[in-house]
């Protein structure tokens, strides 16, 4: 039987610098996402001519829930399967395209994570739960679009 999962949070417009969305220059995209009980996040758009590059955006987080979502994944399958991980690092990448006509979609997301295990008897093993916590990723499930894997591991 399968098992619902119910998220809840507020996200909260506070870009509004006395003028409302009069026009498109007149506002801030600054918005903040507040979950209970949990640090809120400050946001912005991706747009370098209307957003703040210090803050995140939705497209970084994006690509962060399918890199974070993958790891989860993939440490739960190897403390299952004993595969001893002391490292893990993933340098993910994300390709989106804007739509002349307005719009865009993400094309890919590269995983590149890099593991570190505690010995060589376990490299081809954890080299192979990689595509075994891809098909349980919850995020990458749920995505239209591309999102590839490109592992590496050595003995720590």
């Amino acid at each position: 039987m399968a098992r619902e999962h119910n998220y809840k949070l507020t996200a909260e417009w506070t870009g509004n610098t006395g003028e409302g969305t009069k026009n498109v220059r007149t506002y801030d995209r600054s918005h903040t996402v507040s979950i209970q009980g949990k640090p809120d996040l400050f946001l912005t758009t991706d747009n370098p001519a209307v957003g703040d590059k210090t803050k995140l955006n939705p497209e970084d987080l994006l690509v962060s829930a399918i890199s974070s979502c993958h790891m989860l994944s993939y440490l739960y399958l190897c403390s299952m399967d004993g595969i001893v991980v002391t490292a893990y690092t993933d340098h993910a990448t994300g390709v989106m395209i804007e739509h002349a006509s307005g719009g865009g979609n993400f094309k890919e997301v590269v995983l590149n994570p890099q593991v570190v295990v505690a010995n060589e008897g376990m490299v081809e093993k954890a080299i192979e739960l990689h595509h075994k916590a891809h098909d349980i990723c919850y995020i990458a499930n749920s995505v239209n679009f591309e999102v590839k894997c490109n592992p590496s591991c050595k003995v720590g």
